[in-house]
């Protein structure tokens, strides 16, 4: 009797021999789940993080269909300069120490664990303030293909019109 076993046809055409298709996140609130799942996962991160004392340092960490993930850290004193992400909307979670958000709004700090989520033109800076560094992670969607920068003076008389009559 012969024990060779021909598969006749191609098996990567039934669909049960096909290994599952990653599941990628379609929404905001998945895109901010995939953040907090990174996040949580210290041990892949942690050992590609550098610190670069002329500029932020950033890696890209992922790419999925319709996203990218970036790692990014800063040194004290570091920023980002006032910026929007052109058409993409985005997740920004802060894996270690802390970074200040400036915006027309307001100002807000925001320790390890925090997560902002925003939608395209959404203008803002990011600075360490502290006295350690710090590194945060980014999730964009679509991927980053732009990023406008705004000056200081764009932003009051942005803040300005907003209240005018």
């Amino acid at each position: 009797m012969n024990s060779d076993i021909q598969i006749a046809g191609d098996p990567l055409a039934i669909p049960h021999l096909l290994p599952p298709v990653p599941a990628h996140p379609s929404t905001v609130a998945g895109f901010a789940g995939l953040a907090r799942e990174i996040a949580a996962d210290r041990a892949r991160w942690a050992p590609l993080v550098r610190y670069d004392a002329t500029t932020r340092w950033y890696h890209r960490l992922r790419v999925g269909p319709g996203y990218e993930v970036w790692l990014l850290s800063w040194l004290p004193g570091q920023g980002s300069g006032r910026h929007d992400h052109g058409p993409s909307s985005g997740v920004l979670t802060v894996l270690a120490g802390e970074l200040s958000e400036r915006t027309a709004g307001g100002h807000r700090t925001l320790a390890a664990g925090a997560q902002r989520v925003f939608a395209p033109g959404y203008v803002h800076e990011v600075v360490n303030d502290a006295l350690v560094p710090a590194v945060s992670l980014h999730v964009y969607f679509p991927g980053l293909t732009d990023m406008p920068m705004h000056s200081a003076r764009c932003a009051a008389d942005a803040a300005h019109e907003a209240v005018a009559p």
